[in-house]
C-alpha cells in the first residue's frame, strides 16, 4: 500500500525567492512562507501563532517564482514534505523539513 504525502498551505512569502541554476540549466527557487493560525483562548482573548515553512520550487514553478513571487505575496501551495539531513560545521547532524511545491496559485490582487 502506498502512503500519501500532501501538504496544503495558504500564506505570505517572507522574502524574495532565491533562484539557483543547477546543471543542465535546471532552475530551483527557495523561499519562506508564513502561515498564521488565529484562535481564541478560554477567556475569549485572540491569539495568533505563525509557522514558517521552507518552500522549494523546481523548473517551471521556479520560473513562475522568479517572475511573479515577491516578499509579501499571498500564495496557495500544494506539495509534499521532504526532510533531509546534513552535518553542520561542528559536525552536528541537522534536520531540515521542506515543502516541495507541485502547484502554486498566486492570490495577490492585480493592480489596475
Amino acid at each position: 500500500m502506498r502512503g500519501i504525502n500532501k501538504t496544503i498551505l495558504l500564506g505570505n512569502v517572507g522574502k524574495d525567492p532565491e533562484i539557483v541554476i543547477l546543471e543542465k540549466d535546471v532552475k530551483v527557487a527557495k523561499f519562506s512562507l508564513a502561515t498564521t493560525d488565529i484562535f481564541k483562548d478560554d477567556k475569549g482573548q485572540s491569539h495568533s501563532q505563525t509557522e514558517w515553512h521552507s518552500i522549494i520550487l523546481w523548473r517551471n514553478l521556479a520560473d513562475l517564482a522568479e517572475k511573479y513571487i515577491r516578499k509579501g505575496s499571498m500564495l496557495y501551495i500544494e506539495g509534499k514534505n521532504r526532510t533531509r539531513t546534513y552535518e553542520d560545521k561542528q559536525g552536528i547532524k541537522r534536520y531540515v523539513t521542506e515543502i516541495i511545491g507541485e502547484e502554486v496559485v498566486l492570490l495577490d490582487k492585480k493592480e489596475g
